[in-house]
């Protein structure tokens, strides 16, 4: 592992983040976790880690996505399909306070990483899974990407002109569902601190963006 743990006098001194995660969704959200103090340990894949960090090298070598959205986090390369690396998960995830993974979703479940059965596992876990579509439906296993659900949700046909639509500038999907994974993260740290048992959030990239659609649609 690498990095310098939980800062004291910091709001989330004390709490431990464990987090399956790439590109930028879960990413961002764990790093406004760590930038409160948690103390975030993100798991990445061997043979490259995280994809994020190779989108360029422009911050002294570094992707300036990655170092955006992993900044004041630690790090450990484990392979969840080889017995050993689940061991390690499981021991981190027996001293966890949040748990956050947007792996695909069969990828999840059959890791036995989904959030329904982390918290079935570990009660007190705060266990936040980030999916494009939702944990039930006929899409909840498909994959999504921020454009795509630009599109989706009529993002798209309100930038641009009524000729020539046009992307947003930034990934708005990807950080819009990183800020309600991480507002309810919090909720439920919270409402934990009062009941003392951990609780299952199913954050969906399509419910993210269609809610900031509300603004335009109305």
């Amino acid at each position: 592992m690498t990095g310098e743990g939980c800062r004291t006098g910091l709001p989330l001194a004390g709490v431990r983040v464990v987090s399956v995660e790439q590109a930028i969704a879960a990413p961002l959200a764990s790093r406004h976790l760590a930038d409160a103090g948690a103390d975030v340990i993100k798991v990445e894949r061997p043979g490259g880690g995280d994809f994020a960090r190779h989108y360029d090298a422009a911050v002294a070598g570094h992707s300036s996505m990655f170092v955006w959205t992993n900044r004041s986090k630690r790090s450990v390369v484990l392979d969840l399909q080889a017995a050993a690396g689940r061991q390690v998960l499981e021991r981190l995830l027996s001293t966890a306070d949040v748990f956050i993974e947007n792996l695909a979703p069969p990828a999840a479940r059959r890791l036995g990483l989904d959030a329904d059965a982390v918290v079935a596992r570990w009660p007190p876990v705060v266990a936040c899974e980030i999916g494009g579509y939702g944990s039930g439906g006929p899409l909840a296993d498909a994959k999504a990407y921020d454009l795509l659900l630009q599109a989706e949700s009529g993002l798209l046909s309100v930038t641009g002109t009524p000729s020539d639509v046009a992307k947003v500038g930034i990934p708005v999907v990807d950080i819009a569902t990183a800020m309600y994974a991480y507002s309810g993260i919090l909720r439920e740290l919270f409402r934990r601190t009062r009941t003392g048992s951990g609780t299952a959030l199913h954050v969906a990239m399509f419910d993210a963006i269609v809610e900031w659609m509300a603004h335009p649609l109305n």
